[in-house]
């Protein structure tokens, strides 16, 4: 017997991962996003934050029925857009808002096809 939505679940393993990276380095997004030492403090909790809501997301969308891998992945989707949106409008400088856009439009997109697929296997 095959595990249902396979790449759903391997799409939440890794923002699992990502999630545990957060709340261990929360550090993280401030150099990615090359923040003014003013602005350190509030993309550490931002990180946290996200590092939290992706762990509790990616949990149920590894380990949860179908119906559960379904809500994750579109909370994830819609988790990718807020944080587009977020990081986009907090950027200073245009090569950093590329990047952030780049970079959680992807994983929207990522996370997309990969429901998506498994969707149309189900």
């Amino acid at each position: 017997m095959s595990i249902s939505f396979p790449a759903s679940r391997a799409m939440s393993a890794a923002t699992l991962a990502y999630g545990a990276y957060a709340l261990a380095k929360p550090s993280h997004l401030a150099n990615v996003m090359e923040s003014d030492p003013g602005d350190r403090a509030w993309y550490d909790k931002l990180a946290k934050a996200y590092g939290v809501r992706d762990l509790v997301i990616s949990l149920l969308g590894v380990f949860g029925p179908a119906r559960a891998v379904a809500w994750s992945m579109r909370g994830r989707m819609a988790g990718d857009l807020a944080d587009c949106a977020t990081l986009v409008a907090k950027a200073d400088e245009g090569k950093v808002r590329g990047k952030a856009a780049a970079v959680t439009l992807g994983w929207a997109a990522l996370n997309f096809l990969a429901y998506r697929y498994d969707s149309k296997r189900a």
